[in-house]
């Protein structure tokens, strides 16, 4: 291509750039007030930040608040229930027993009952026998335009999926559980074989591709397809474990569940279902926040000297609170919750573990960096926002840095938050087509006034 081409299609891009950029400066923007006098709840919550009711649902519960006797509410201890079940309880039970539990927690979901040994391990192999993608899918779908966003790879392989399911369309129940069940157990092998090409195609990485190992458990086969050597501690696929339960699922009003809900009510299909909560999980107000908080620490890590000086870290925590380091943002990432305030019961429950994988990895300094940081943050933030009802770290405080020492790579944290919600996306989703007879539409009030059409000559 010779010089006058290139300047002719850089000069056409500008032009095409400052059209576009004008064009964006007719879009309107609503007047903040009149949410206010038309008391729309703007992201489905009230002033007090509780919920709008859009639904009932038995497959969990979040609890935060505890009712008084006069009617009022009070901040409490988080707590996070699967079926009716303390996920703290359910979590202590399967680790004492030393078992897996995310295909337990899965079972629970699904079926709204906690398996007995015969039906676990019957339910154990189906999902081993499901997991397995199409003859020649990595070949002809995977590694073909490798994308950088592994999300997006996956959202295009479930779509493709559905071209080879011959009862793709049927929402019969018995069919969108076999539906559900082969999705959860591909989604390890999707994610981690889009990872591979993105690492070999777009950084020069050395392309391995394992075949999954159906008597493994999820997060043991997420290690076992991703590092070349296969192996990996009991320790560290228990915690990965851990995270996948905790993760996978949280209420019907989060973002990408309540897409769930809605995409289904339409009556579309499983595959298209699904890659419409993958899209919503994507976004880095919902599914990327603990990328946020490890690219934070790197920052506070490179900007404090002395780690456990209280003091120090207290003075540059300020900083990115007051929109001076960092993102700018003035957020502390992983400090705060929608719901929670006391406590998040998953943070707390992570916390017992990602001690112990840090003492195994020789990382106790960065664990006990994040500690203070945990704690050091909760005073400033009540005290900077006077917020009185109290501030706590989330789960994602702390993933980050757990799936850093399991040298997951950045790219599949996300990906892996997908990999456990599916659980709860699928047991939702049925929920809806069992109980459901109408579309989801909520409404909008329109604030635009009508105007009469104007002439292409008189404008």
């Amino acid at each position: 291509m010779n010089g006058g081409v290139i300047i002719k299609e850089f000069t056409a891009i500008t032009h095409e750039i400052k059209t576009l950029s004008k064009l964006c400066s007719k879009v309107s923007v609503i007047n903040p007030k009149l949410y206010e006098k038309y008391d729309v709840k703007r992201g489905l919550r009230d002033i007090n930040g509780k919920g709008v009711l859009t639904g009932l649902t038995e497959i969990s519960e979040i609890q935060s608040m505890q009712e008084n006797e006069d009617g009022s509410r009070t901040p409490c201890e988080g707590q996070l229930f699967y079926r009716g079940i303390d996920v703290q309880e359910f979590i202590k039970g399967f680790s004492k027993e030393k078992r897996f539990g995310f295909e337990e927690a899965t079972y629970l979901l699904m079926f709204g009952e906690l398996p007995t040994s015969q039906e676990l391990e019957e339910f154990n192999e189906i999902l081993g026998k499901y997991r397995c993608i199409p003859p020649n899918f990595v070949r002809d779908i995977i590694m073909k335009k490798p994308s950088h966003d592994i999300m997006n790879a996956m959202a295009r392989s479930v779509l493709m999926l559905y071209s080879y399911d011959n009862k793709a369309d049927d929402i019969s129940i018995p069919n969108v559980l076999r539906q559900s069940l082969q999705l959860i157990s591909e989604f390890p092998l999707l994610a981690v074989y889009s990872y591979q090409a993105y690492h070999h195609y777009h950084c020069g990485g050395s392309l391995i591709i394992h075949a999954p190992n159906p008597k493994l458990s999820t997060a043991e086969n997420i290690l076992w397809l991703l590092r070349p050597d296969q192996k990996y501690t009991e320790l560290e696929a228990q915690i990965l474990d851990v995270a996948l339960v905790l993760h996978a699922e949280h209420g019907g009003g989060n973002n990408s569940t309540f897409t769930t809900h809605v995409v289904t009510s339409s009556g579309s299909d499983t595959y298209s279902t699904v890659v419409s909560s993958l899209g919503s999980l994507k976004g880095p107000k919902h599914g990327g926040a603990n990328i946020k908080v490890v690219k934070m620490f790197e920052d506070i890590k490179a900007n404090v000297s002395n780690w456990e000086d209280d003091e120090e870290l207290s003075l540059y925590l300020q900083k990115i609170l007051h929109k001076e380091a960092f993102d700018k943002s003035g957020l502390i990432y992983g400090m705060g919750h929608a719901i929670y305030s006391i406590s998040d019961p998953r943070a707390k429950v992570f916390k017992s573990y990602v001690e112990a994988l840090a003492i195994e990895k020789g990382m106790e300094k960065e664990y006990n960096l994040y500690a203070n940081v945990e704690r050091i943050a909760a005073e400033l933030i009540a005290k900077e926002r006077k917020i009185y009802k109290g501030v706590s770290a989330n789960v994602d405080f702390y993933s980050g840095f757990v799936y850093s020492m399991l040298g997951l790579p950045m790219e599949l944290y996300t990906p892996i938050f997908a990999i456990a919600r599916i659980s709860g996306w699928s047991a939702h989703r049925i929920e809806e087509l069992v109980n459901a007879s109408k579309i989801i539409r909520p409404a909008y009030q329109n604030v635009m006034p009508r105007r009469d059409y104007v002439p292409m000559g008189e404008r």
